[in-house]
């Protein structure tokens, strides 16, 4: 681990010192989803911060369609150089709540979406690497991806509206928890 950490230092670090304290951030990839979300970054030390992120969408594209969501997902990360700058690793927690129906995507993608819905919690963890770009003296720009496990309890419903659950479930999923290009501003 000292090994990899060092590495990081090595390839990573910019000679910038800056002092920012509090970042406010907008994941551009959520947006694309239709997921508005913000997020909150506070300088912990000089290489730890603590990042607060939230997507809410309440919005239904159709009386059927529908992917309604909020979630929540703390992550605190260790930067090899000084926070902000560089690269970093994470610790993420996740938590959520999901009502989703009647998405036909290409390629099959989510098929067991096509004539369900789905309505449930999540919750999990994981772990992220990422990097930041300084744009400019209140300015960044990150990148981000993470994997873990999240557990999805759910009901299963016949059609969008009308139909009594048919049945209660567990999903044990391992893979891609995070996934994220933010546009960072410095408030201080």
């Amino acid at each position: 681990m000292r090994k990899i950490l060092l590495l990081f230092a090595l390839i990573g670090c910019s000679a910038t010192l800056r002092a920012q304290h509090l970042g406010i951030k907008n994941n551009v990839i959520a947006d694309a989803l239709l997921s508005p979300n913000l997020a909150l970054e506070f300088g912990l030390g000089k290489q730890t911060t603590l990042e607060l992120y939230a997507s809410y969408n309440p919005f239904e594209t159709n009386k059927e369609r529908k992917f309604k969501h909020w979630l929540a997902q703390p992550e605190l990360r260790y930067w090899p150089c000084e926070r902000f700058n560089g690269y970093f690793l994470g610790l993420h927690a996740v938590v959520g709540e999901f009502n989703a129906a009647a998405w036909k995507l290409p390629g099959g993608l989510l098929s067991f979406l096509d004539d369900k819905r789905y309505e449930g919690l999540l919750y999990g963890a994981g772990v992220s690497l990422g990097h930041q770009w300084i744009l400019g003296k209140r300015w960044n720009i990150e990148a981000a991806v993470g994997a873990g496990y999240t557990k999805i309890d759910y009901d299963r419903f016949n059609c969008e509206e009308c139909s009594p659950r048919i049945n209660s479930d567990s999903y044990h999923y391992f893979g891609l928890t995070r996934t994220v290009v933010s546009i960072v501003y410095f408030l201080r």
